[in-house]
């Protein structure tokens, strides 16, 4: 799941809300993760990863359109909680 020091969170092929849930997960699993990159299809992913970031307090670096998907590069705050970015 990890590339250098980005977290790849592969969730092609699913559809709204499935992406946004496992990013949940996998930030909460994971204190410290540092840089997540989701790789979606579902075109909701586009405001929903950003709209997870405003309101948990992370920040959305960038979305990249890559061949079939788009990767959203997400930079989670420490800690990972939903006053981080209050």
């Amino acid at each position: 799941m990890s590339a250098g020091e980005e977290t790849v969170l592969d969730a092609r092929g699913q559809r709204c809300p499935l992406p946004v849930i496992r990013l949940a997960r996998l930030v909460q699993d994971r204190p410290g993760v540092g840089v997540v990159v989701v790789l979606a299809t579902d075109p909701a992913a586009a405001h929903d990863v950003p709209a997870w970031c405003r309101m948990r307090g992370h920040r959305f670096l960038e979305a990249r359109v890559e061949d079939d998907h788009t990767a959203y590069v997400v930079e989670v705050a420490t800690p990972s909680t939903a006053a981080a970015g209050r």
